[in-house]
């Protein structure tokens, strides 16, 4: 695996992978194949990967080449055929009751309000609901569903259930967060009007964020930095530092530097054959 640093009009560098210092997150030659004998399929892996306490890292890649098997398998949620996971130094072996998720799909419940939801994560967990409030209260503020806390996910657009189940992962505080491609199923426009959102809530709480896309701009955008995934069987091969000011607005995307990232990203996956 190389890592890239890349600068407005450059050709990217190449740094050594030593010089990243061990994360939060640690993982040693995890490997992940589905199925034994001639059904076997090697879906992911070999990959080692630190991720850095307070960074948003984008697991960058084409439908199908096993980034969402990676994010399941650093949540607990699958164990790696292959390799160790360590979360703050503890072996990962099993779920993680203390981290924030979030899919594609949100884990809404139509019979609870905005407000009920975002309450349920806390009941789960056994965690005072009144000691929350004012967290609630601040979550729903950020993310402009502040006088809507009290309808139901029926009653909301679909960019607005997201934004609501945005508040439910992170209400409990979570110092890393797991996002599977949350804004994979919304239109541009507020697709766009999230990423604002969640780059906003990034940026002030400052959780350890994972965040799985593939989509360029959303990586560039979002990302502090970017693990490059190959095609199936997917590896990490490339790892890019987005030396990008935030909050990475319209002038910061309109910016030759951001097109500059663009630009190199793409070339990766065209050597790739994917696009």
């Amino acid at each position: 695996m190389t890592i890239l640093s890349v600068t407005a009009g450059s050709v990217p560098a190449v740094t050594a992978y030593a010089d990243v210092v061990s994360g939060l997150i640690s993982l040693r030659g995890v490997s992940k194949t589905f199925g034994t004998g001639a059904d076997a399929v090697h879906a992911f892996g070999p990959v080692d990967l630190d991720i850095a306490e307070g960074e948003f890292l984008s697991l960058l890649g084409p439908s199908g080449c096993g980034k969402s098997t990676l994010m399941l398998m650093i949540a607990g949620l699958l164990p790696p055929t292959v390799g160790t996971i360590e979360m703050e130094g503890r072996s990962v072996d099993g779920p993680q009751t203390d981290i924030g998720i979030m899919f594609q799909d949100n884990t809404l419940v139509p019979w609870r309000t905005v407000r009920g939801n975002i309450e349920l994560q806390l009941e789960l967990r056994n965690l005072s609901v009144a000691n929350f409030r004012d967290r609630i209260a601040m979550l729903l503020r950020s993310v402009h569903l502040e006088d809507f806390a009290d309808r139901h996910p029926y009653e909301l657009s679909g960019g607005m259930q997201q934004r609501a189940a945005f508040c439910q992962a992170m209400v409990h505080d979570p110092q890393i967060m797991l996002l599977d491609e949350p804004l994979g199923k919304l239109d541009a426009m507020t697709r766009e009007s999230i990423r604002s959102d969640l780059q906003g809530l990034w940026m002030q709480q400052k959780p350890t964020v994972i965040f799985v896309t593939h989509s360029i701009e959303e990586a560039i955008q979002l990302s502090s930095r970017i693990a490059v995934v190959t095609p199936r069987p997917g590896r990490i091969d490339q790892i890019i530092s987005i030396d990008l000011p935030f909050p990475r607005d319209f002038d910061v995307k309109n910016s030759s530097a951001f097109v500059d990232y663009e630009r190199s990203i793409q070339e990766i996956f065209r050597g790739y054959g994917v696009i």
